[in-house]
């Protein structure tokens, strides 16, 4: 047995993982472990995780309410980018990782521990995530990795619920649902076991956040958001914060159906895996935030912020939150978001999330130049020169192309 290690704090989430790290750690290095819960928005499931991380052996046991932190200082900033991985999924867990692990090492300097320790195998991206967040925010510390730890002895899940069993420690699994699901305010995430094979539909059953689009109200229901500079304030004009606000939305969007994801991805790792994601509240906020951009936007910062969407949206799904990178990106986004303020209206309907209707003090759309009526604010006969100028180019290529096949 090694003394290595007299005091961790791990990221602890109650889970079949984390339970058998927690005695684990105990058992293998005869260190004080110190367990660490974010309420990022699981709700019911951190019920009992006290006495459970306790009664399992860990020395103390945080549970901080981050929920309002992860929504103003992560999924916000996303959201000001429009930010989707590979066109689909909008980085529920990605989001979630930095704010979890910010917190984590807060807690190991103030409790003078040697080490943290996380629960992701050597296969996810979350390994990634925790432990650059890690090193970015405290380059000296110590990280175990149970999964890659040389005294790591599971080999399988049925051998850490052998050894749960073993130790008396409740599993929150069953083979009655043989697939992990990892929740916070942003979305739900189902993956692993049946769900590994692409080809088989996920069950109903398995939903939480959502009602599948057949069973959501044959009535639709419509929802206005309020925005001040890029960042969502209010639904149907009443204020919220930023957690209340996304929880309420996630309510009136999943009782509609809205938001489920099936998707297939790569893994920062380089593997490809399939993920089946609830993202109800999300799905409507970044359907309105476009909506109100469109009339607030300038054509081409709004090219340029789309531009850049896709490394954003990369660097949070590898775990480079903290990085000089990002950091110049934010701040570049908050600029652009300067005018994207006023109401988005939506039609939620069976699935289906539909922007009825924008509006802005700061609206660059004018309806006297986009109407077909006559304007004497636009001369149509101007765009003769415009097409021309801009097929110069083209007419050039064309010509020289031409002669080259007379030549032959």
């Amino acid at each position: 047995m090694s003394s290595k290690f007299r005091k961790v704090v791990l990221a602890y989430s109650g889970g079949l993982d984390t339970s058998v790290i927690l005695k684990w750690l105990i058992e293998t290095y005869g260190c004080e472990v110190i367990a660490f819960a974010a309420d990022v928005g699981q709700k019911e499931e951190l019920e009992g995780l006290e006495k459970k991380a306790l009664d399992t052996g860990a020395k103390k046991i945080y549970i901080d309410d981050l929920k309002e932190e992860f929504v103003r200082d992560f999924v916000f900033p996303a959201l000001k980018f429009n930010a989707v991985y590979e066109g689909t999924y909008m980085m529920g867990t990605s989001l979630a990782r930095p704010v979890i692990a910010k917190r984590q090492i807060e807690i190991a300097r103030n409790e003078g521990a040697d080490a943290v320790c996380h629960g992701s195998t050597g296969k996810g991206n979350d390994q990634v995530r925790f432990e650059l967040t890690y090193l970015a925010l405290d380059p000296e510390i110590r990280i175990i990795a149970a999964w890659r730890d040389p005294h790591w002895a599971f080999d399988s899940r049925q051998s850490m619920i052998d050894y749960a069993e073993k130790h008396g420690i409740p599993l929150p699994l069953s083979k009655e649902k043989p697939y992990s699901s990892d929740r916070n305010l942003l979305h739900i995430s189902h993956e692993g076991g049946i769900l590994e094979d692409p080809w088989r539909e996920p069950d109903e059953d398995m939903f939480v956040l959502t009602v599948s689009p057949e069973m959501a109200p044959d009535k639709p229901a419509y929802v206005e958001i309020g925005f001040e500079q890029g960042v969502p304030t209010a639904v149907d004009g009443v204020k919220m914060s930023p957690a209340k606000l996304l929880d309420h939305l996630n309510r009136i969007a999943g009782a509609n159906g809205i938001g489920r994801v099936d998707m297939v991805e790569n893994r920062f790792v380089g593997m490809k895996s399939r993920g089946v994601y609830e993202t109800p509240g999300g799905t409507v906020l970044w359907a309105a935030h476009r909506a109100l951009e469109s009339i607030t936007m300038d054509r081409e910062v709004m090219f340029l912020r789309d531009s850049l969407m896709p490394q954003f949206a990369r660097l949070v799904y590898y775990g480079f939150w903290y990085s000089p990178e990002m950091e110049i990106l934010q701040k570049t986004a908050d600029e652009m978001q300067a005018n994207v303020t006023g109401l988005a209206r939506l039609k939620l309907y069976k699935g289906s999330c539909i922007v009825v209707g924008r509006k802005s003090p700061h609206s660059l759309y004018s309806e006297k130049l986009a109407s077909f009526e006559t304007s004497e604010a636009y001369e149509q006969k101007d765009a003769t020169g415009f097409i021309r100028l801009n097929a110069l180019r083209l007419r050039t290529r064309a010509l020289l192309n031409r002669k080259k096949v007379k030549r032959k």
